[in-house]
């Protein structure tokens, strides 16, 4: 849908048409003589030569063709459609020797002249084709030289931007008569429609004309404010249109989709209700027609909505390889749950709506095919929840390095700036330990506000851009950072944000900055802290015009395809010639500049990368963890729930150690002090010679600390003796010993011993048995069975 702003202002605003006749047109080949040499008085006597013979030569030419007047003849001969082939065409036709000897350059310059005395009116796509240097001169000087003095901005009209401007300007009244005061918006929109046809790469500061052109006051008020970017704004188009875009083959299930985000798009933003179409025109029904061509109603069979489920988790992107070719990949879509809650939602509005409106909605009433099971987002929540807290726990102990190199890197860019404004063109200078050479430019160029220059290594820089860059990157960490916005939000605060309040008891004067209605539809007031009103105050003092005010500026809303009302905007900059608002991508390609020069990186040693939300999880989970409440820290954020503010805030291991060490230190205040006094070498030295005395040939001895072994030794007897399986072979070793050395005491009538040997071989026996239990304990299968529910 890009570019339907500029369709629906063609419609609204169409071009002025050419006409085949008018006066000076229609004057015969005398008449037209005389008009060029009056054109021509100020130039001198070669160059009215050249331009009366070359124009004479196209004049006889001409006259080979069929019309009435001159313009008639010019569209019959074919000319103005050979655009950068004509003068080859026109060449090769008189080179018969009936015109004498002519060359390129009286060609050029009569048909110069014969353009600008409005002899002819080629078309735009024409004119560009064959630029000429003394076309603006000519047309703004003898044509309308009081309409050219009314132009605004005299400090650019030496400038490229400026001589472009009035190039621009030049030939839209060149290509469609009167003066500058009568071009009309169509005409403008036309020649910008053709400039994007003819140039490839046009530039910045093309769009600077009708900026001019709508300050004569000559436009209607419903004229849009700037012609920037006009062609890739979709704008705000019917839900018919948006579902057509897919081309449903059939039309009663199209007319229901049609009808059904008619009815849901009081509730919806424009970007919403577009998701929405998206989804079940193209990713739903168009799937289907695809995969089952006929298909007809909404009662799918199982198979049917089994391979559409199958698909949807799924898509196939195109990448292009280095070596040119491209290759489709087939790669999980992540928001697949979103896709599938969008088409439950659909079935269950329709069984719903046909409730209340049975003859309307009650034919479209079918089983559901996604299941309520499917769209469980508990999993994807939760490790989303992971994912995003990760990210805080990397970025929020490196903020204060972020927000030091934002501030080092500005005023590096400022040092710069500095410098090779001062520098004189071509010249070589020096600034931070730097070496940087001038370009030189062109006579066009303002070389006191020339910022461009080549280092060592021969790469150009622009100095003054980059600057801008590096402010509005502190400009945005800093505001970000103190405010916890929405990037939004952030870009759509202007100077009438910034407030005050008066406190009833002390009577105080606090500043406050009001945050307009965004995402929730809901606006607040924020404190300003002294460090964020330091760089408000950096940021009025930028944008500010010389008169002391803070210009005016639209900005286009992506999410509602619209324009916003002109409001003075703090992030604003003057670009192209003209003031604009700082878009979402320069502010993140600042960001990515600055974390490039901070060195950070992540924990797999890649750049770390700082998303403008991130700043506003960071700001939750900080504010969270100093002692703000989180009911307090919901209001400021703008939440609609607590919960999604607990969300923002990122769980720390920390909190759990500290919490556990609160524990220990309350359970210490309960017992006795001298139980936690620092112990004496003595002590210490007396404790580990315990342990050491422990240690034995088949186990441990588990007796407390400082007490004496109550066996006298005898461990094998000891139920404090832990044996360890290793040492099952000695155990093994001291039992058959045992068993050898009582059948040696009883053959030899040691019936002394006997007695003693019996007890130590059940101890022996009964570690043994133990080891076994341990064993068995371990490598044991228990069934448990299949569990019953009720």
């Amino acid at each position: 849908m890009h570019g339907s702003v500029q369709r629906s202002l063609r419609s609204a605003f169409p071009a002025r048409p050419v006409p085949d006749t008018w006066p000076a047109t229609a004057e015969d080949r005398a008449q037209v003589k005389e008009r060029l040499a009056e054109f021509s008085a100020n130039a001198n006597r070669h160059t009215r030569y050249i331009r009366g013979r070359g124009a004479q030569t196209i004049l006889r030419w001409l006259e080979l063709f069929p019309g009435g007047t001159w313009q008639q003849r010019w569209l019959n001969s074919g000319s103005d459609e050979q655009r950068r082939g004509w003068l080859d065409h026109l060449m090769e036709a008189i080179s018969d020797g009936r015109y004498g000897r002519v060359d390129r350059t009286e060609l050029s310059s009569g048909a110069l002249v014969l353009v600008c005395a409005d002899v002819i009116r080629p078309s735009l796509e024409w004119l560009m084709t064959r630029q000429s240097l003394n076309l603006r001169q000519l047309v703004s000087e003898r044509r309308d030289p009081d309409g050219f003095a009314a132009l605004a901005a005299p400090e650019l009209w030496s400038t490229n931007l400026g001589f472009n401007a009035r190039y621009q300007i030049a030939m839209l009244v060149v290509a469609k008569g009167g003066g500058v005061r009568d071009i009309s918006v169509g005409d403008c929109l036309e020649l910008r429609e053709t400039e994007a046809r003819v140039y490839v790469h046009a530039g910045s500061g093309r769009s600077l004309f009708y900026s001019w052109l709508r300050e004569l006051g000559n436009f209607p008020s419903e004229a849009p404010t700037t012609m920037r970017d006009v062609s890739r704004h979709s704008g705000q188009v019917s839900a018919a249109e948006l579902v057509d875009r897919y081309k449903l083959r059939c039309r009663p299930v199209r007319d229901l989709i049609v009808d059904y985000l008619t009815e849901r798009q009081p509730s919806l933003d424009y970007n919403s209700l577009e998701d929405l179409s998206r989804t079940l025109a193209r990713h739903f029904w168009a799937d289907l027609e695809r995969h089952h061509p006929g298909i007809g109603s909404l009662r799918l069979d199982p198979e049917v909505s089994a391979g559409w489920k199958k698909r949807c988790r799924t898509k196939t992107t195109v990448r292009r390889l280095p070596d040119g070719t491209s290759v489709e990949v087939a790669s999980p879509r992540t928001n697949v749950i979103n896709l599938l809650t969008t088409v439950r939602a659909f079935y269950l509005d329709l069984a719903q709506w046909a409730l209340e409106e049975p003859g309307r909605w009650g034919p479209w009433v079918a089983p559901c095919p996604v299941k309520e099971a499917e769209i469980s987002q508990r999993k994807h929540v939760t490790r989303r929840k992971a994912r995003m807290d990760q990210r805080t726990r990397e970025r929020l102990p490196v903020l204060p390095t972020l927000v030091k190199t934002a501030a080092d890197e500005l005023k590096k860019a400022k040092a710069r700036l500095a410098a090779v404004r001062a520098a004189p063109p071509g010249t070589s200078f020096s600034v931070l330990g730097e070496t940087y050479i001038k370009v030189k430019g062109t006579r066009y160029t303002d070389h006191a506000a020339s910022a461009t220059a080549y280092d060592a290594n021969g790469r150009r820089h622009c100095l003054g851009p980059a600057e801008q860059r590096a402010f509005w990157a502190w400009a945005a960490v800093e505001f970000l950072r103190h405010t916890g916005v929405r990037i939004e939000e952030m870009l759509e605060a202007s100077h009438h944000s910034i407030t005050q309040y008066r406190l009833p008891t002390t009577g105080e004067v606090v500043p406050l900055l009001q945050i307009a209605p965004s995402k929730t539809d809901e606006e607040r007031l924020l404190l300003v802290s002294p460090e964020l009103a330091d760089v408000l105050s950096a940021m009025v003092c930028r944008v500010r015009d010389a008169s002391g005010a803070i210009p005016l500026v639209r900005v286009y809303d992506p999410n509602e395809r619209a324009w916003n009302p002109p409001l003075p905007l703090l992030f604003q900059w003057c670009w192209g010639g003209q003031n604009r608002p700082v878009s979402v991508f320069t502010i993140r390609k600042s960001l990515d500049e600055t974390l490039l020069a901070s060195g950070l990186a992540d924990a797999t040693g890649q750049p770390l990368r700082y998303q403008p939300h991130d700043f506003r999880r960071v700001f939750v989970t900080d504010a969270i963890m100093s002692g703000l409440p989180p009911h307090i820290a919901q209001v400021i954020c703008g939440h609609k729930t607590i919960s999604t503010t607990m969300n923002y805030k990122a769980a720390y291991p920390t909190e759990a150690i500290e919490a556990h060490r609160a524990f220990i230190a309350r359970r210490r205040a309960l017992r006795p002090s001298e139980e936690y006094r620092t112990p004496t070498s003595e002590e210490w030295d007396a404790f580990l010679a315990h342990f050491e005395k422990r240690k034995l040939s088949v186990g441990t001895c588990a007796r407390a600390f400082g007490t004496q072994c109550v066996h006298e030794h005898a461990c094998i007897r000891c139920s404090l003796l832990r044996p360890e399986p290793e040492q099952r072979a000695r155990l093994a070793e001291i039992r058959d010993n045992l068993i050898a050395r009582i059948a040696e005491a009883e053959r030899e009538g040691w019936l002394g011993e006997v007695e003693g040997l019996r007890v130590s071989l059940v101890g022996a026996e009964s570690k043994l048995a133990q080891l076994d239990a341990e064993v068995n304990r371990r490598t044991m299968v228990v069934n448990l069975g299949m569990p019953s529910f009720g």
